[in-house]
């Protein structure tokens, strides 16, 4: 399959992503349209502290439209076009959580849809929280819900926790507090 235009045609442009429409020739020589999203790119932020009971991730539980529904999630959020990943990781920590980490350390990246979109999300443990809030975005309902990260762990292996980039957010982070990981970034 190959893309019989290279210049694909927008179908809508927001200020976070665009839809493009593309042509593509598919191997039998028929023509057909498919569409595709363009991102710039999201974080994901795992706000981890100590506590007497273990280590602790600030969840969030927020509302989806897509979903219809409130889903438990890390902390994440787009990145401007040209913002730099580990400012923009901070600044969604701060609107969303209202703690700002002392400490960034990347867990890597994945393609949440690649199937869909370019949309790489950069994954950093967040250690060292201290209050310094940020107003959160308008359109953004969040309620923050504490859970401990081995709670977290078997919420994700088991199918509880649904949300893909707060499943692999988790599952590194486990792995990298146990000196199983350190990706680069």
């Amino acid at each position: 399959m190959s893309s019989s235009n290279p210049t694909p045609k927008i179908a809508w442009q927001g200020d976070s992503w665009w839809l493009l429409v593309h042509e593509v020739q598919l191997p039998d020589g028929r023509t057909i349209e498919k569409g595709s999203v363009v991102h710039p790119g999201a974080v994901v932020i795992v706000p981890l502290r100590e506590t007497a009971a273990g280590a602790e991730v600030i969840m969030l539980r927020q509302y989806r439209l897509a979903l219809d529904e409130t889903i438990l999630e890390l902390p994440a959020g787009t990145r401007g076009w040209q913002e730099d990943w580990l400012a923009c990781a901070q600044r969604e920590l701060r609107e969303e959580t209202g703690f700002r980490a002392d400490r960034l350390h990347s867990l890597g990246r994945c393609w949440p849809a690649p199937g869909l979109s370019n949309e790489i999300m950069a994954i950093f443990l967040a250690t060292g929280l201290q209050s310094d809030p940020l107003p959160q975005d308008g359109d953004e309902i969040i309620e923050l819900q504490p859970l401990l990260l081995d709670e977290l762990v078997k919420m994700a292996l088991d199918g509880q926790l649904q949300d893909a980039k707060s499943v692999v957010g988790i599952l590194r982070t486990a792995f990298h507090l146990q000196g199983h990981i350190s990706p680069s970034d």
